[in-house]
């Protein structure tokens, strides 16, 4: 395309265009790491502005009301939260003055089939007796489960989540080369289970340190055994609950960035970037030509290139990677308070790897799913009204490839209640007074998340951190990369990492 030929701004944008000449860039979607992304640039001096499709900012970190009860739409624990931290000291604001939140003492509860009730504390050492005296594990085993979780993030955490894999700096330094002398403790070439049926002598056990395995929409049966370094985010570092709800993360980062100048447009679906003989130039919108000097996309890496990209040179490898999973989650408001349920809480399924067998290989959904429930008014009182709580009732399901989902969902909603009612001894069905469902089609409608991914490409092969897209297009000038679909993956900690990288290597 010549210049010439290159969409002219129309009335919508044209004081935008002559705004932003010079250090000016367009960040594509207001997800957590695009917002961190725009704060961060806007530090640096660019004038940014962020292009969002959606009528609010934070993706698949958003909210629902439903009568009196309200949903953080995917929430997770909160860790890491020094990543918030120091983008409010970037800005010169002390965070406890925008952003509040505090340690957990119980992480999760945990649920198994025959009737056992695991707490984890955030208290390693009544983690590791609770575990051995509701499970039989000895204490010496757990101990050295957390013992190698910290060593494998302490590791590798600097060279595979703080920094880009793609750049030799990353590996020829001194720590670098520190923790690669390591290499053969870092159990290479193993899976997440193969690692744990071999430190752990009981099943339930196993179970518990495989599900780490579904944080970064993965099966613990063929995921790496390097992420055994996240148990250690929880019980070394800690886990934490925003007083104001998980949705206040998108919040604050929102507000923050418009503190910073950060200039925002919703309901912009961006159509295409325009490339220009190899140089990112801007994005045309349903409203006209956006002209920007560089251009990050906090879509999803795939469908980044599939929508927005289709007439550049396609990455053959990235396009053929395994997707993560998705989720099947209903929100239900209860009219029924459950004093034995905690903010975070896991109902195990009795055959685990029959049901990584039904989401990867099979791409349909166990008849015993494992059930995650999350109940932020145990924690935050007015998400639901005085004696009801807020379910947040979520499944890992396949990503969409054609199925029949309205079947798979009817049949899903009878077995999660079926599960439910069963291990909390009453009947959860007639107490449901608020619904609405979040399936994989309507993930990817509303996030671009490709096939309703969660977590972009899946982490089913020991090379995958090394498979995932890096931060900038290394075909395209001036085009770069963030969110949970790209390096290091997903989740809030790694994509604010994921921004951070982004910026760190800004050219």
């Amino acid at each position: 395309m010549a210049n010439s030929e290159l969409p002219q701004p129309n009335k919508y944008t044209k004081s935008l265009t002559y705004l932003c000449m010079g250090k000016s860039v367009i960040v594509i979607g207001s997800g957590i790491s695009g917002l961190a992304a725009s704060i961060r640039l806007a530090r640096k001096g660019y004038m940014v502005t962020v292009l969002e499709a959606n009528d609010h900012p934070g993706g698949k970190a958003s909210q629902i009301q439903l009568g009196g009860f309200r949903f953080d739409t995917v929430p997770s624990i909160f860790t890491l939260p020094e990543e918030i931290v120091e983008l409010y000291e970037l800005c010169g604001l002390k965070i406890e003055d925008h952003f509040e939140y505090r340690r957990l003492d119980t992480i999760c509860k945990y649920f198994y089939p025959d009737g056992t009730e695991l707490i984890g504390y955030s208290d390693k050492e009544k983690f590791i007796q609770e575990t051995h005296e509701k499970t039989g594990e000895p204490r010496v085993n757990i101990e050295g489960a957390l013992e190698k979780s910290a060593f494998l993030f302490e590791n590798l955490s600097p060279l595979l989540i703080q920094k880009p894999l793609h750049k030799p700096s990353t590996w020829l330094n001194r720590n670098a080369l520190k923790s690669l002398m390591q290499l053969p403790k870092f159990d290479l070439g193993k899976t997440m289970h193969e690692v744990n049926k071999t430190q752990f002598e009981q099943c339930k056990t196993i179970q518990l340190f495989n599900r780490y395995a579904t944080y970064n929409g993965s099966d613990p049966f063929q995921a790496p055994a390097t992420l055994n370094f996240i148990p250690h985010l929880e019980f070394g570092l800690g886990a934490y609950f925003p007083k104001k709800g998980m949705y206040d993360i998108t919040r604050s980062l929102y507000n923050l960035a418009k503190t910073t100048g950060v200039k925002f447009q919703f309901g912009a679906r961006v159509k295409r970037i325009i490339v220009h003989e190899g140089v990112a130039k801007g994005v045309d919108t349903m409203m006209g030509f956006h002209k920007a000097d560089r251009v990050v996309s906090n879509m999803d890496a795939v469908a980044t290139y599939k929508r927005l990209l289709k007439d550049q040179s396609q990455p053959r490898r990235l396009l053929k990677q395994p997707r993560s999973s998705s989720a099947l989650i209903f929100y239900w408001g209860i009219k029924k308070y459950f004093p034995q349920l905690d903010l975070h809480n896991v109902f195990f399924s009795k055959d685990y790897p029959g049901e990584f067998e039904h989401i990867f290989q099979k791409e349909s959904i166990s008849e015993d799913p494992t059930v995650y429930l999350n109940i932020s008014s145990t924690q935050k009182p007015d998400d639901a009204p005085e004696g009801c709580q807020n379910w947040f009732t979520m499944i890992n399901v396949p990503h969409d490839s054609g199925q029949d989902w309205d079947h798979l969902i009817a049949q899903a909603r009878i077995n999660i209640l079926k599960k439910l009612s069963t291990a909390l001894n009453t009947d959860i069905e007639p107490l449901i007074v608020a619904e609405s469902v979040l399936e994989p089609r309507l993930i990817e409608a509303k996030t671009s998340a490709w096939q309703g991914s969660l977590y972009g490409n899946s982490f089913n092969d020991k090379y995958a951190p090394f498979r995932r897209h890096p931060n900038f297009s290394k075909d395209i000038k001036n085009l770069y990369f963030c969110g949970g679909s790209v390096h290091p993956g997903g989740g809030i900690p790694k994509s604010l990492c994921s921004a951070k990288i982004m910026v760190d290597n800004f050219r």
